[in-house]
């Protein structure tokens, strides 16, 4: 029998996905029929309606347009680009768009709060701050003060105030919500390493995120490094950490949760453990890291409301051993191999849990963890429970498509010590999608996929027959489980990130990220979007309508 990649992992992932089924009472997956179930905006508890969602479009194919492309019958409202007025005091939205979620205002799915990460600059940060990176001595900095003010504000993160009138998706530009979470706010800082300091300065850095069960926004700081060696801060144990914020109150200080680590964060996934716990899955985005969940001491109280933040305050970070199936504590009090770990000088690594949690790379490492191949985002499945992990690729392994891993906790405790998993999907030239990010679930749990082929190798050598970047509709059950189908292409340059549905499920909200990236001079750009013409490309967020 011919048999594909596809179908291959996929023989090999069905046992172990049915009998998952079956111990979560979902017999339909074990039968391989089509599903449906509650949507609750990724698990975070924003509606209890049940309804099927079956969305209907022809896949389009790989594009390299300078223009988001859509299935016909769907169509896109830019909501916010970069510069744009958010409140009344004058607040502008920042760049490199990336993380989105969308918060309902009285429970409607047209009007409300959508919170948008801003992730770094990079090369057009000339279009920010004025300084030329294209030809800069990367060994010289000279930015001024005051461009590194600009360079600053820019980042971090974005709440504003979204209505759809009219059929079309608009932003509102006086809002009293409307605020910026930037590297230059003051946050606090929570959990066994909070001795660092009394407050910090800024967020940046800021790739994707998740939403509390109690509405508030985690937002998680990643490649935090370029930032601090750009803007010369003193201190980068400030940074690279989970980010709370409330965007239903502009006044309140946001918070730097350290029990979750310090490392350089993707997103966070948030589930009830059976024991009624917290758990917070994590990965940590860089070649040969790890993966990690956070599960709390105490239990979820629904009626106890934002004191739940507590919650992410003391608890026990683990990480991930794929090859013995186990989540290994990194508990400085009960570890020998933590406690007795050294440099290549022979000196002590760690003293105390802050050191552990300051230095989680260096604890993963001692505690035996599996390095693995970028792991990027974590989302756990609405229906059965199962975790996926988009492992968007490794070149020093040879694995340069990436894969997309689904991990099942035993007797389904995502509270327990031990897990089996499977390659759910492959990335390459027979699945149709490479270097998958982000993703998110619909209410029948379809996994939609964005892809993150870097602007440098994007349409050239292995990875020109998949175009630009796009956003990708993956069944996680069913005769095409495991099959995926691009629904939609970026414009030149950029990645999509930061998929979020409305509530019901008629939105899906993206971020465009650095349009027009991988340059080779100011004025000769290669991305007009979304303005077209000889305008300069700016990133933004938008709100994709049709379903």
């Amino acid at each position: 029998m011919d048999v594909n990649r596809r179908q291959f992992l996929t023989y090999l992932g069905a046992g172990t996905a049915a009998l998952a089924s079956l111990a979560t009472g979902i017999p339909a997956l074990a039968a391989g029929q089509s599903i449906s179930g509650k949507t609750a905006d990724h698990l975070f508890g924003l509606e209890d309606k049940k309804h099927k969602f079956n969305p209907k479009f022809k896949p389009i194919e790989p594009s390299t347009k300078d223009d988001v492309v859509l299935p016909d019958g769907y169509k896109y409202d830019v909501i916010a680009v970069y510069g744009d007025r958010i409140n009344q005091n004058g607040d502008t939205f920042g760049f490199n768009a990336d993380f989105t979620c969308f918060l309902p205002i009285d429970g409607s799915a047209n009007h409300g709060l959508l919170w948008v990460n801003h992730e770094y600059l990079g090369e057009l940060e000339y279009y920010v701050t004025g300084y030329d990176t294209l030809n800069a001595d990367p060994k010289a900095n000279k930015r001024t003060a005051e461009q590194v003010q600009k360079y600053l504000y820019a980042l971090g993160g974005s709440v504003v105030e979204v209505k759809r009138e009219g059929g079309r998706w608009k932003l509102v530009p006086d809002s009293k919500y409307g605020r910026r979470v930037s590297g230059l706010t003051k946050h606090v800082l929570t959990g066994p390493a909070a001795s660092i300091a009394n407050e910090v300065t800024g967020t940046f850095a800021n790739c994707s995120g998740g939403v509390t069960l109690w509405n508030t926004i985690l937002s998680c700081e990643e490649n935090f490094q370029d930032v601090v060696d750009d803007c010369r801060l003193r201190d980068n144990r400030h940074y690279g950490w989970v980010v709370e914020v409330d965007p239903f109150d502009p006044a309140s200080t946001p918070k730097k949760h350290t029990a979750l680590g310090r490392f350089s964060h993707e997103n966070t996934a948030m589930v009830i453990a059976p024991t009624g716990q917290l758990v917070v899955y994590m990965g940590d985005d860089a070649n040969d890291q790890y993966v990690y969940k956070y599960v709390s001491k105490g239990k979820f109280n629904p009626s106890a409301g934002k004191q739940n933040s507590k919650l992410l305050e003391e608890g026990t970070l683990y990480v991930a051993n794929f090859g013995k199936g186990k989540w290994m504590a990194l508990d400085y009090a009960s570890s020998e191999a933590l406690q007795k770990a050294t440099d290549s000088k022979g000196n002590a690594l760690f003293a105390s849990q802050a050191d552990v949690l300051v230095n989680c790379r260096d604890a993963a490492k001692a505690m035996g963890a599996t390095p693995m191949d970028r792991p990027e985002d974590v989302e756990v499945h609405p229906i059965d429970g199962s975790v996926f992990i988009a492992m968007t690729n490794n070149s020093k392994h040879g694995n340069f498509y990436g894969q997309i891993v689904r991990l099942f906790e035993k007797d389904g405790s995502h509270a327990g010590l031990d897990f089996t998993f499977e390659i759910f999907a492959a990335g390459g030239p027979q699945s149709g999608f490479a270097a998958p990010d982000n993703m998110a679930f619909d209410s029948a749990g379809n996994l939609w996929v964005v892809t993150d082929i870097s602007s440098s190798s994007m349409n050239s050598g292995i990875y020109k027959s998949f175009g630009n970047n796009g956003i990708f509709f993956i069944p996680t059950a069913g005769a095409a489980k495991g099959e995926a189908v691009q629904f939609a292409s970026a414009p030149v340059g950029a990645e999509m990130t930061g998929p979020w549905f409305t509530p019901d499920e008629t939105t899906l909200f993206l971020s465009v990220q650095h349009p027009g990236e991988n340059l080779k001079s100011y004025d000769q750009p290669t991305s007009n979007w979304p303005k077209g013409g000889n305008a300069v490309a700016m990133p933004g967020v938008i709100a994709i309508t049709g379903f």
